[in-house]
């Protein structure tokens, strides 16, 4: 886990982020430890602790935040009408593919009425524009991408499907939360502390989620902060950043699902694959970075030369 302290604070440490294009090469970095933690998506984490990987669940990285996205012309309108039809999925050790096994099974679909793709998530978007899927499931910004894009639209938002849905989990190496408990509990007090920026004023104009977008897009992902505006606005409650303690009777659900497709091999345990300790009570999380102003054009293009 690479880190250093940022040239406007003198305490706290900023953690090196790398960019991941798909989960199996973060998948394989964790595990030959070039990375110490990582956002991935839920079952997969799951999967690495079944496998005897050293590693834990130790917070979420945000609720919902996905969709169901199909062609905008498209005759498709509700989801048995998917019947047949080709839906990419971004892994097989998804929730995206857990839930849509989920709704098959809830609408007395057999488990293989819909075809379902594996594709990089950065690839749905195209693979509708050409027709190759006729719909995808992923997390955003991937799903505005082909509503902006003017050619998808969505079918349904993860949170109407499966309420609090969710995707990304931050997953820490054993070894981390064994030597530096501390260093894990900042990581996870400045998630929390992101998080609940993001939602305090997100009914009250949404203030923070619009620099938010700027900012990240410009320095983080080389984004449209167009794009990622919409993801944070429309609507309001598309995602949500607040709430992310591990929950048991969720993750349990999670299992018995990824165990009952095949996708785990065998059942485990919460506290064998969860460490929640770390999650803060966010009564007492402070934002350091509240008051800070927002860079300017020029800031913000020599920081992302960095």
């Amino acid at each position: 886990m690479t880190s250093w302290v940022t040239q406007h604070s003198d305490k706290g440490t900023v953690f090196g982020p790398q960019r991941f294009g798909d989960f199996a090469s973060m998948k394989e970095a964790l595990i030959a430890r070039k990375i110490d933690a990582t956002f991935m998506i839920a079952p997969l984490a799951m999967k690495l602790a079944a496998d005897g990987v050293p590693v834990k669940i130790c917070y979420l990285g945000h609720r919902d935040g996905s969709a169901l996205v199909v062609g905008k012309d498209s005759e498709i309108k509700t989801f048995t009408d998917l019947a047949g039809k080709k839906v990419a999925i971004p892994s097989r050790f998804s929730n995206q593919n857990l839930l849509m096994k989920r709704m098959m099974k809830q609408n007395g679909m057999a488990p293989d009425s819909i075809q379902l793709i594996e594709t990089p998530p950065p690839d749905h978007a195209a693979a509708l524009a050409s027709k190759a899927v006729d719909g995808y499931i992923v997390g955003e910004p991937h799903c505005a991408k082909a509503e902006i894009g003017g050619y998808g639209r969505v079918l349904y938002f993860m949170k109407d499907l499966w309420p609090n849905f969710i995707s990304c989990v931050l997953v820490v190496r054993q070894e981390v939360i064994n030597e530096r408990p501390e260093l894990v509990q900042e990581l996870v007090n400045g998630i929390a502390a992101s998080g609940k920026w993001l939602d305090e004023d997100r009914d009250s104009g949404a203030e923070h989620r619009k620099q938010a977008a700027v900012v990240v897009g410009k320095m983080f992902y080389n984004q449209d902060p167009a794009l990622l505006e919409y993801v944070l606005t429309k609507p309001l409650d598309r995602v949500s950043y607040t709430d992310l303690k591990p929950p048991k009777d969720t993750f349990d659900e999670i299992m018995d699902l990824a165990v009952e497709t095949g996708v785990i091999p065998k059942r485990m345990q919460f506290e064998e694959y969860c460490d929640t300790r770390f999650a803060p009570d966010l009564l007492n999380v402070s934002i350091p970075f509240k008051d800070i102003p927002m860079p300017t054009e020029a800031e913000l293009a020599a920081l992302g030369k960095k």
